[in-house]
């Protein structure tokens, strides 16, 4: 499993606040929902974004409440990874449980900037930077991590495995 897109780069300690701001929490269809990620960090994230591009970000992204709905925005915008420094613990959980690839590496988000184009492979963990050609090594995710995000989700992992 591979991605590969332009980086949109962030710092520190982005808050699931940031991703999807609470006012619009209201919002039930994931798609509307999804046109409100970013906004109050990056009002034209959403208009810049293309399926397939990757968010890097340095230290504990996803901080804040447990919302399940900061990955899923990103998912629903097309988002292929997120590579940070490190994450909050939560917002690494509901990554997976949506089927969002998350990598930690701290030299790849350090040296990645944004615009750059960046290509991963998930089943090694290798981080290429197309614009800089520098590779940079993250932990692979263990296989049934991976089958997790092949099926799009827990839940859709649990039903292609009759459970």
């Amino acid at each position: 499993m591979n991605a590969k897109g332009r980086v949109f780069k962030y710092g520190d300690n982005v808050d699931t606040d940031v991703i999807i701001p609470a006012r619009y929490l209201n919002i039930a269809d994931p798609k509307e929902l999804a046109t409100h990620a970013m906004e109050d960090i990056d009002a034209e994230f959403v208009k810049k974004m293309h399926p397939g591009d990757i968010v890097v970000a340095t230290r504990n992204f996803g901080c804040g409440s447990s919302r399940e709905h900061a990955p899923l925005v990103l998912r629903e915008n097309g988002v292929s990874c997120v590579i940070a420094s490190s994450f909050a613990r939560i917002f690494y959980r509901n990554a997976i449980n949506i089927g969002l690839p998350i990598l930690e590496c701290e030299a790849a988000a350090n040296a990645i900037e944004d615009g750059d184009i960046v290509s991963v492979d998930f089943d090694t963990g290798v981080i290429t930077n197309e614009t800089k050609n520098e590779t940079y090594q993250a932990a692979a995710f263990p296989p049934f991590i991976q089958s997790i995000i092949k099926a799009g989700g827990l839940l859709k992992s649990l039903k292609e495995r009759g459970e």
